[in-house]
């Protein structure tokens, strides 16, 4: 089987979150002469395959194979490929089952290795992500079989294909602030603590400032109001609490801490509660890794560009990989209609991801 045939036949087991649409088994047995091991969690389907070929590192591939619902706006079955001018549509054609098909692929036909290849796939990355990879890499830590270097093949790319790397990830902490006022008649404002205003007159200080500078590696850690609302809908009734809340997406110089304090500076006078959140913890690997040098140079390799090492956009699964001292990196197509209708890449980019990956197999 090429590794478009594998592609297609992936695209079209519907895997909406938490199902896996029985690819977990199909790849189980499509690497025969591999080790696999199912930790199955609350409906998530995880598996963990791997061949020991020598005594050498241990390079695992991971990915989801679930996919967002699709939506409307299609203009063809999203779980019936369609390919047209070179494309192929479908729903997780770029996010992820490019990478999947790609990198099981290139694990299949490695020859030899020096180590250990593997592959972490879960159903679950899409949806909470609460017993997928973790749970796997809770299993491969009791084992001793955590990998040494990871790659995660998330579609990373943006105008071409190969132009970027994830090397890290911001974190994302989320807040509620609650402000406590006392309600009464908007014609006797004296007689009430109106918390609208009390916050609008520090709102300016917060919304959309940074709270550090950057580096190299990641953009500012930026305060984002998403949502304020208070009282009833009325206009003769001030409001006896406001509620705000925000995002942060956080670099490694700013804290759960540095953000407690931050509010705490603009709302110390006022009778006020926070709640924060953090979903996800900032992390950034290494240029100077064996991995990274040599996914960077296996990209030059196939397209001729070398790429740039990003930590922009969302979260991914690499944060739970990363936690436990892995080097780990992103590589995949490009990221132009993730998540949207008619989600589609192209035949030359998933094939020229494969050959990346065959690359690092052999270089590694």
């Amino acid at each position: 089987m090429r590794v478009i045939d594998l592609f297609i036949a992936i695209l079209e087991r519907k895997s909406e979150t938490p199902d896996d649409g029985g690819i977990l088994d199909f790849i189980s047995g499509y690497l025969d002469g591999f080790e696999s091991v199912r930790i199955d969690r609350e409906g998530v389907k995880n598996l963990f395959i791997y061949k020991k070929f020598g005594e050498g590192p241990h390079l695992c591939f991971a990915g989801h194979v679930d996919v967002v619902p699709a939506g409307d706006g299609w203009k063809s079955d999203p779980y019936k490929v369609k390919l047209e001018e070179g494309y192929i549509y479908a729903r997780g054609a770029q996010d992820m089952k490019s990478g999947v098909a790609a990198f099981t692929q290139a694990v299949k036909e490695a020859e030899g290795f020096n180590g250990t290849l593997s592959l972490l796939l879960t159903s679950d990355e899409e949806g909470p992500a609460k017993y997928g990879t973790v749970e796997l890499l809770k299993w491969l830590e009791g084992q001793n079989l955590l990998p040494d270097a990871c790659i995660v093949a998330e579609p990373t790319c943006e105008v071409l294909f190969g132009d970027a790397i994830k090397v890290g990830r911001r974190g994302s902490i989320n807040g509620v602030i609650e402000k406590i006022g006392k309600q009464g008649h908007a014609a006797y404002p004296e007689k009430a603590t109106n918390p609208i205003h009390k916050v609008a007159q520090v709102l300016h200080h917060m919304a959309g400032v940074d709270l550090d500078e950057g580096d190299d590696y990641f953009a500012p850690s930026k305060f984002v109001v998403t949502d304020i609302r208070a009282g009833m809908e009325v206009t003769n009734v001030t409001p006896g609490k406001l509620k705000m809340m925000f995002n942060v997406r956080n670099s490694t110089k700013t804290t759960k801490e540095d953000i407690e304090h931050f509010v705490h500076r603009y709302f110390k006078e006022m009778n006020y509660t926070l709640t924060l959140d953090q979903s996800a913890k900032p992390f950034v690997t290494d240029a100077d890794t064996t991995i990274v040098r040599c996914l960077d140079a296996a990209i030059e390799t196939v397209t001729g560009i070398r790429p740039k090492h990003s930590t922009a956009g969302g979260t991914s699964d690499a944060r739970f990989i990363a936690e436990y001292g892995v080097n780990v990196i992103e590589f995949g197509v490009r990221n132009d209609t993730i998540h949207a209708p008619n989600e589609r890449t192209s035949v030359a980019e998933v094939e020229k991801l494969y050959e990346v990956f065959s690359e690092v197999i052999r270089t590694f």
